[in-house]
């Protein structure tokens, strides 16, 4: 495919050569040996039985869980395959993908914190296929951080990959280290905001929140 009379070769979104993976595959391989050594410390220091039937293997769930699921958005190698479309029609107006689901770790306590988001943007010369929206912004949730970075992180990504500056996030998300410990306040929920380009105008930032469903 060609956008703008050039193929769209975008290294990052090309499958990795069969050395690439292997050399992932024994670098993932090493990093789950290493958490679950230290998880059955942290397991003993705590005073449980590793010899319990049911906690026998939890330092190895644990340590594939991290690597391969909820922290996967540390290794950009397992960034999604991302495709563009030229924009034929010339579509100038917002699109809007909205209800996304977001599942992060707070950097803080290691705790979950999840929601919704949504993202916004008005296209230029390329559009993306919808459903690699939610797969990118899930992408960039798998990892531990703080929400207002996620936020910012999401924008600043889809900016360079629809080379556009018009892009609008929202995310509101429940933070388990909120209703957990601390406060424990089950209710309350966190919202953040990005807006670039002709989101950052009072019109359009309008227009886009009183689109999504919140």
């Amino acid at each position: 495919m060609k956008i703008n009379g050039e193929e769209n070769l975008d290294a990052m979104v090309l499958p990795h050569s069969s050395v690439h993976i292997s050399n992932k595959a024994k670098c993932d391989t090493e990093k789950m040996d290493a958490i679950k050594y230290h998880f059955s410390k942290i397991m003993e220091t705590l005073g449980l039985d590793l010899d319990d039937p049911s906690l026998q293997k939890t330092p190895e769930r644990v340590a594939k869980m991290y690597v391969n699921d909820v922290f996967k958005g540390l290794d950009q190698n397992n960034f999604p395959k991302v495709s563009f479309f030229e924009n034929t029609s010339n579509y100038k107006e917002m699109i809007l993908v909205d209800n996304i689901t977001v599942y992060s770790y707070c950097e803080h306590h290691f705790v979950p914190f999840f929601g919704k988001a949504a993202v916004a943007y008005i296209p230029k010369d390329r559009v993306i296929g919808l459903s690699k929206i939610n797969r990118i912004a899930q992408f960039v949730a798998s990892k531990p951080q703080i929400q207002e970075r996620l936020t910012m992180e999401v924008g600043e990504k889809f900016k360079e990959l629809l080379q556009t500056d018009d892009i609008a996030i929202y995310i509101e998300a429940n933070h388990l280290c909120v209703a957990s410990r601390g406060v424990k306040d089950n209710n309350s929920t966190t919202s953040t905001t990005f807006f670039g380009g002709k989101f950052a105008k009072n019109k359009m930032k309008n227009r886009f929140l009183n689109s999504i469903h919140k």
